[in-house]
């Protein structure tokens, strides 16, 4: 069979292929355009699923009747001013999609440019371009694809229920308007209006989080924290969940690169990284990044639909994601999220209220105050510069200070004076007396201790409400942070047994153990062989004290069978100083004293991340005294 040239129109057709794919493909190719046009509202409108029909309608830059000519032309654009494919400033530039979309179905666009006295139409049927005529239409474009798919029948096997393609279209579109807050955005199938988003007012990282609340929800919205740090000429902003706000998939993690929506295995990995001392393994936060960086430095022609991309410097962007979430993820301090108070008490009201239910008729708990300033300065040697926090933020910030700003900043190795007496062993805290000028208990965050339940839960008093405490999970997080800490500065004091304990394991778990021996001690855990199958445990960290070092060992035995050989031990810190922590902190059922628990208290006030323990959970939940009144019809 000779070689020959396919006609134009099935080039066209194999093109929609890859960049129509389905009915939310072509939605996202358009809705783009709009936005490159500098639209600042875009309406849309589908029928059966996008099968039917489709249209857009903008305010936008619009187009001459040459320029509709020429945009239906395989190849042509606007976006490109020079001939360089890596330097890329807009969402579309290939120019494929308009005549794509137009080769497979029934495609009429009528513009307007600004200034312009008319209006223009044309009109392309399967691939035939008509001329244009006069229309009538106010200042931007409209674009009607009918039939989508006519052209191909066989393409419209593989759809699935309208419904089904209509979700897929209101996903692309609300990932976009994340990305553009400034813009108005409708989308309905025809009848009711199925999205209606008005242009978020204010600066934009605030604009973002209210666009971002109106479509990830109120509770993203009342506990995200900021990010926003630059890092080698690359700029990343955008609000991140605190841990104790997380998710079964990773569905509400949204990503973008220059305003581009993508789904990147680099940027997901650094994300899973932030988080790795936060949260299960088969739990996900919530959060919305946005990556600005030269467009020389990323290519994002690397595949059909735009949803992957490729970095120069993929290690810079790894630090610079990891490094600003854990900066941020700091800087909450011990704040946990509301959805556990709310939780909570949907779970007291009566007929079974739900949490669903809590939230729909007004149970919204403030955030606890908390610090958002202090710790400038790049963290962890991480070579980012964090930018300067908006101001509204800093106003919202300054409750939060005075109790114990001076703690949180510096860390928690300088924890002096009062919260000195805190001991990290599996002993509580001793009791240090607060100064006679020292502000009342229970003006602090988290209260002053009032009672302990079940010898397992502190009950604390704040001047808003009531503080329910998990001992155990609360001490755990607090050992946890304190032996990273004192593994950055050098390595885990130690502390001589005084009588060397033996642990008889089987022979392949204590060959395991020796072989990482060296890594052990410079956790603090030194250990020597003692027979087959025994190891001889000399020395044990100074931070667990009086801990069950049998059952240590075991489970570290069983923890390294997960790990493998393939990572150290450093690699791999969360999972081996998690166990450690466990076993040093103050167990469920162990009795405290109010002085102890209010030592407990102040402590997590002044270490970051104690809002949850090392398996996600959360150490503590609140309860507003205005929600506890309405809880008992008092309001």
């Amino acid at each position: 069979m000779p070689i020959r040239l396919l006609p134009e129109i099935l080039v066209n057709r194999i093109a929609a292929g890859e960049v129509v794919e389905r009915p939310a493909a072509a939605v996202k190719e358009l809705v783009e355009n709009a936005l490159d046009a500098g639209a600042t509202r875009i309406d849309v409108v589908v029928r059966d699923g996008g099968k039917a029909l489709i249209t857009i309608t903008d305010d936008g830059c619009g187009m001459t009747p040459d320029e509709l000519s020429l945009a239906v032309e395989r190849h042509a654009t606007s976006k490109l001013p020079g001939d360089d494919l890596l330097d890329i400033r807009s969402l579309g530039f290939r120019g494929e999609a308009l005549p794509s979309i137009g080769a497979v179905s029934h495609l009429t666009l009528t513009s307007r440019p600004r200034g312009a006295d008319s209006a223009w139409s044309l009109t392309v049927d399967a691939g035939t371009k008509g001329t244009p005529q006069p229309a009538a239409l106010a200042q931007g474009t409209r674009i009607e694809v009918r039939d989508l798919f006519a052209a191909v029948p066989a393409r419209l096997k593989f759809l699935k229920a309208a419904r089904t393609e209509y979700d897929h279209i209101a996903d692309g579109l609300e990932r976009l308007a994340m990305a553009h807050p400034g813009v108005a955005f409708t989308l309905s199938d025809g009848g009711r209006a199925g999205l209606r988003l008005s242009a978020a007012q204010g600066d934009l990282l605030d604009a973002r989080l209210s666009r971002l609340g109106a479509l990830i929800g109120r509770d993203f919205q009342e506990n995200a924290v900021p990010v926003q740090a630059e890092r080698e000429g690359a700029t990343l902003s955008g609000w991140i969940g605190l841990p104790t706000l997380h998710r079964p998939t990773a569905r509400h993690q949204h990503l973008f690169v220059n305003g581009r929506p993508v789904r990147d295995k680099l940027m997901v990995g650094a994300v899973r990284g932030a988080y790795a001392d936060f949260l299960p393994r088969d739990r996900h936060p919530m959060l919305a990044l946005f990556l600005e960086i030269d467009p020389q430095e990323v290519d994002v022609n690397v595949h059909p639909a735009k949803a992957e991309v490729r970095f120069r410097d993929q290690a810079m962007v790894r630090g610079l994601i990891v490094g600003s979430l854990k900066h941020a993820l700091a800087e909450a301090g011990h704040r946990a999220s509301t959805t556990v108070g709310l939780a909570t008490l949907g779970a007291l009201r009566p007929e079974g209220g739900g949490q669903e239910e809590s939230a729909d008729s007004g149970f919204a708990p403030s955030p606890l105050p908390h610090n958002r300033g202090g710790g400038g300065g790049s963290w962890g040697g991480g070579g980012y510069t964090p930018q300067t926090v908006p101001r509204g933020l800093a106003e919202r910030s300054v409750a939060f200070q005075a109790p114990h700003q001076a703690g949180h900043q510096a860390g928690l190795p300088p924890l002096q004076g009062r919260l000195s007496g805190f001991a990290p062993a599996a002993r509580p805290p001793e009791y240090r007396p607060a100064p006679a000028n020292a502000p009342p208990l229970d003006s602090h965050p988290l209260g002053a201790a009032r009672a302990q339940l079940h010898t397992t839960y502190i009950v604390a008093q704040t001047t808003e409400g009531i503080v329910i405490v998990d001992q155990h999970a609360a001490h755990e997080r607090l050992v946890y942070e304190r032996m990273k800490t004192a593994l950055l500065e050098g390595g885990v004091k130690r502390q001589s047994l005084l009588i060397p304990e033996l642990v008889e394991l089987d022979e392949p778990s204590a060959n395991r153990l020796l072989g990482r021996a060296e890594e052990l001690a410079e956790l603090g855990l030194v250990l020597e062989g003692f027979g087959p199958g025994c190891v001889m445990v000399r020395e044990t960290p100074a931070l667990l004290g009086q801990s069950d070092v049998k059952n240590l060992v075991r489970d570290l035995a069983e923890e390294l069978v997960e790990l493998g050989d393939t990572l150290s031990l450093k690699e791999r810190l969360e999972e081996v100083c998690g166990t450690m922590a466990c076993h040093g902190s103050v167990r469920s059922g162990r009795v405290l004293g109010i002085e102890e628990m209010n030592a407990l208290l102040r402590q997590m006030e002044a270490t970051p991340h104690s809002g949850q323990c090392n398996h996600g959970r959360p150490t503590y939940v609140e309860l507003k005294l205005a929600d506890i009144e309405r809880l008992f019809g008092r309001r």
